[in-house]
């Protein structure tokens, strides 16, 4: 016996009640889905591809200015900060420690900062750069195609983008993830080391 031939509205009423159920299960069955991407997985179109070309002042001297020639021929982190940024406060010890162990050769890129803030907030925690450029225009940023910081680039002895890393490098990060790629990078032939 079919109940919706006696009352037309029973069919109307129980479908309206259902939406509220459709829509949470389609949010959750999304959310799910999301929780196995991971997000500093993003995929970047610069794998591969030559460091973009660049010359911009050294935040330290701002007289001097640093181009691709800095790469000359080693595996080289590049990391973009800023003084705005907390999570690059959270990363900043590591990446001290990879300066006092030799571990990598480091550009950083002071983005979207002023000059007397990004020296200042390098006073302050200690510089684990060898050199550090400005970029408050964001013009390398665009070129690499950041979406914020920190993030940070391995580029090759030939002066290529090899990996990217979207977050703060923690101990396991480098340990686990990170380092082999260099190590790997830093074994292979071409450039000087």
């Amino acid at each position: 016996m079919n109940i919706s031939k006696f009352n037309p509205k029973f069919t109307n009423i129980t479908l309206m009640a259902l939406w509220p159920l459709i829509i949470f299960s389609f949010i959750i069955i999304s959310f799910a889905i999301s929780l196995k991407n991971n997000p500093q997985e993003i995929p970047s179109q610069m794998i591969d591809q030559p460091f973009p070309d660049f010359a911009l002042p050294d935040l330290l001297d701002m007289d001097v200015t640093i181009d691709h020639s800095y790469f000359d021929g080693q595996v080289t982190l590049v990391n973009i900060f800023g003084s705005w940024c907390v999570a690059c406060d959270q990363e900043h010890p590591m990446l001290m420690w990879l300066a006092e162990n030799n571990e990598i050769k480091m550009l950083g890129v002071d983005w979207r900062d002023t000059v007397e803030k990004g020296r200042r907030w390098l006073e302050l925690r200690g510089n684990p750069y060898s050199r550090v450029v400005f970029d408050a225009d964001s013009m390398l940023a665009i070129d690499l195609g950041v979406t914020g910081a920190p993030e940070s680039f391995i580029v090759d002895k030939n002066g290529q983008i090899r990996y990217k890393f979207i977050g703060p490098i923690t101990p396991k990060t480098w340990q686990d993830e990170l380092k082999p790629f260099v190590l790997a990078l830093q074994a292979e032939t071409g450039g000087a080391e």
